[in-house]
């Protein structure tokens, strides 16, 4: 069985859009100029070898980086957790901009960055990131 929402019932566009932006107030949404949204994704990623690298100051200097990025591209990160070898991130994305376009460029920042102010990197890992990262969805239910 289908329902139309109450809100919609009566044809008028102006009401119903008035119907979404009521029910989206109860919760948080971000916008840019054509939708609203709640994309958050869970990340995770690890070094090459699943070495255990991030440690000694680099984990606090990844961290910096990836606040960075995050500030730089408009993205948010909710939480951050770096381990010796992985990291974990829950962020907010633009659907439009692409969760994978903000972790390749986390990835290949940081490992630019961080290669180059810990020399010892570079002796004990050919790059610093594996290709590979695990992304999960992470949102409420729908309203109705």
């Amino acid at each position: 069985m289908i329902r139309k929402a109450p809100c919609f019932s009566s044809g008028d566009v102006r009401n119903g859009f008035a119907c979404i932006l009521a029910v989206m107030s109860a919760q948080t949404y971000k916008s840019n100029r054509h939708i609203f949204y709640s994309c958050k994704y869970h990340v995770v990623f690890c070094p090459k070898y699943r070495r255990k690298v991030l440690v000694n100051g680099i984990e606090i200097r990844l961290k910096e980086i990836i606040q960075q990025v995050a500030d730089d591209l408009k993205c948010e990160i909710i939480e951050l957790e770096v381990m010796p070898d992985h990291v974990h991130m829950l962020c907010e994305v633009d659907p439009q901009f692409g969760v994978h376009k903000f972790v390749k460029r986390v990835k290949g920042l940081s490992s630019s960055l961080l290669r180059k102010q810990f020399p010892a990197l570079k002796s004990r890992l050919p790059t610093l990131w594996t290709h590979s990262y695990f992304i999960s969805t992470v949102g409420n239910q729908a309203v109705h």
